[in-house]
């Protein structure tokens, strides 16, 4: 079955989180448990099937890795579903390096439209695919934390982390 989502837990220092994998990839890294998972729209038709695949432990892995400090890439297929806008912005978040940060004008810029900053930041809300899609990277203009799906507290302590240093904010 090709709608078929592949959903498992994974324990944090971030909190529960619920990973999400189709046949092409990770398509969902959710701050939730599987019992409270609300599904993004781009994947509202696929039907869940909990089971914890090779591709599942991979991403333990990684993410321990990411939050021992050892590792800034991730190493894994994405399978994005949301608008064309939305995969473009989500794309783009790829490209903002480990330990740094940009602000939404910037990415709306990067973009072609620095006009678009709302917009910008709509997508960035919707990305589903926490931490490894790093729209935790994204600050205000002044650099201050703004809106983050995860909580301001978990988009700080990312932040911190790949600043390896005490509290940025």
């Amino acid at each position: 079955m090709s709608n078929l989502l592949k959903v498992a837990s994974i324990e944090s220092p971030v909190g529960a989180l619920t990973a999400g994998f189709t046949q092409n990839g990770l398509a969902l890294l959710s701050f939730s448990t599987l019992d409270a998972l609300e599904l993004p729209k781009g994947l509202k038709d696929f039907e869940l099937a909990e089971e914890n695949t090779k591709d599942h432990i991979d991403l333990k892995r990684q993410l321990k890795r990411y939050f021992n400090g050892e590792l800034q890439n991730f190493d894994l297929s994405i399978d994005f579903h949301g608008t064309d806008f939305q995969q473009s912005v989500w794309q783009a978040l790829l490209k903002v390096p480990y330990g740094s940060t940009r602000s939404y004008k910037e990415q709306a810029t990067i973009l072609g439209d620095v006009k678009a900053i709302r917009a910008v930041a709509t997508a960035n809300g919707a990305n589903p695919i926490a931490i490894v899609v790093p729209c935790h990277r994204i600050v205000g203009s002044d650099q201050s934390l703004t809106g983050y799906a995860g909580g301001l507290e978990r988009k700080q302590f990312l932040l911190e982390l790949e600043s390896n240093q005490g509290r940025l904010f």
